[in-house]
C-alpha cells in the first residue's frame, strides 16, 4: 500500500458485517452480534455507517437485517490471481482511485488497477462530483505509460471506452453505445464514465491514469443524488460476477492500450464510428459561453470530432473544455 490511506476506512469489523448480510437474506441483530462479539446497539450502529456508504439495509422487527439486494464483493485474492503478474490494490473505501494511484506512480506498471466498492471523494469529467454507492458500480482505475511522450495519449480516453464496451459484449452485455469523448450510454442514459490524468516532463514519457466508475446496479436512494440521465448494467442483464467483469475489463483495456502504442487512434475509428451514439444526429457542441450546433459526424483519424455545419462544413473538435450533447430544437 502506498502512504495515501482511503479516506474513509472500513473497519475489519464492518468488513464482517457485510460478509455476514452478502447473501441477501435477514440476520438477527442478536445473531450478528454473536458473530461479531459486540452489542446488539452497536450492531445498529455498525448498520447505520453501512447505510452511509450508499448501501440499503432492510431493518424488520423480529426478523432482523437484510440487504436490499445480495452483494458481490471483490476478491483481492481472486483478481491477483487471474490478473497475475500485475499488481491490484483493492481499497473498500477509497477517496479517489485515481487520486491514490497518481500518488503511487513510481511502484506501478503497465496494467496495474487499484479497485474500490466505493469513492468518496470520485471526479467525472472537469471537477463533477461522482455518486459512488458501496458496491453498486465497477470502480477500477489502470496505471500504463506512453514511452512516445503526452502527445501519443490524443484519442486515449476514446480508447478506452471502445475496450469498455467490447469487454461487455463479450460477457454477453451488447446494446452499450459510446458518447465523444469518454462516456458509456444505455438508450441514450450514461452508464459509465471514464476519466484519464496524466503527469510527463518535456520529452519525456507520458505517465497515465484511467479511471473507470461503471454503474451496476443503484440503489434507489442514491439515485435521486444523480442529476443527469444514467442507467446500470442490471438493465441488460444480471451482473452474476463482478469479479469477473473486472477481469475481463482490465485484460481487454491491456489489450487495447497495446495496440494503441503500437498503431494510435486511426485503428479503432471504425470501432469507435460503430458504437457512437450520436453519429447522424443532431447535436451541440458547448465551448465555454459558445455553443455550435450540427450533425455528428464520426471522428478523424486523430479522434478529434466531426461536427457537420449547417453550410455543409465540416468542422473537428478535440477534447479538453468541449462537451457534446444532443440537440433538442425541433
Amino acid at each position: 500500500m502506498s502512504e495515501l490511506s482511503p479516506q474513509t476506512p472500513l473497519s475489519p469489523l464492518r468488513q464482517t458485517l457485510l460478509m455476514l448480510l452478502a447473501d441477501g437474506q435477514f440476520h438477527s441483530g442478536e445473531q450478528l452480534g454473536e458473530q461479531l462479539a459486540v452489542s446488539r446497539a452497536a450492531v445498529s450502529k455498525h448498520i447505520q455507517a453501512l447505510k452511509n456508504l450508499g448501501l440499503e439495509v432492510y431493518s424488520v422487527s423480529g426478523k432482523g437485517y437484510k440487504l436490499a439486494v445480495p452483494l458481490q464483493l471483490l476478491d483481492q485474492h481472486r483478481l491477483s490471481r487471474e490478473l497475475a503478474p500485475n499488481r491490484v490494490e483493492l481499497v473498500p473505501v477509497i477517496g479517489s482511485t485515481n487520486e491514490y494511484w497518481l500518488a503511487s506512480l513510481a511502484k506501478l506498471n503497465n496494467g496495474d488497477i487499484c479497485v474500490a466498492e466505493c469513492q468518496t471523494a470520485g471526479r467525472g469529467r472537469r471537477g463533477r462530483p461522482w455518486i459512488s454507492p458501496f458496491g453498486g458500480q465497477l470502480i477500477m482505475s489502470m496505471y500504463w505509460r506512453l514511452e512516445q511522450g503526452m502527445a501519443a495519449a490524443m484519442g486515449l480516453s476514446l480508447v478506452v471506452g471502445i475496450a469498455a464496451v467490447e469487454a461487455l459484449e463479450a460477457q454477453g452485455f451488447t446494446g452499450v453505445e459510446l458518447k465523444w469523448p469518454n462516456d458509456l450510454y444505455l438508450n441514450g442514459r450514461k452508464l459509465a464514465g471514464i476519466l484519464v490524468e496524466m503527469t510527463s516532463t518535456a520529452g519525456g514519457p507520458c505517465q497515465l491514469v484511467i479511471g473507470m466508475g461503471l454503474n451496476l446496479l443503484l440503489p434507489q436512494s442514491e439515485q435521486v443524488r444523480i442529476d443527469q440521465p444514467w442507467a446500470d448494467l442490471t438493465e441488460l442483464g444480471a451482473v452474476n460476477d463482478r469479479n469477473g467483469l473486472v477481469v475481463a475489463l482490465s485484460q481487454q483495456l491491456q489489450r487495447s492500450l497495446e495496440l494503441f502504442e503500437q498503431e494510435g487512434i486511426a485503428a479503432f475509428s471504425e470501432q469507435w464510428n460503430r458504437l457512437d451514439y450520436f453519429n447522424g444526429k443532431p447535436v451541440r457542441v458547448l465551448m465555454g459561453e459558445q455553443e455550435i450546433h450540427g450533425i455528428a459526424r464520426g471522428i478523424d483519424s486523430q479522434g478529434a470530432l466531426l461536427l457537420e455545419l449547417e453550410s455543409g462544413k465540416i468542422k473537428r473538435f478535440l477534447g479538453g473544455e468541449v462537451s457534446l450533447r444532443g440537440d433538442l430544437r425541433e
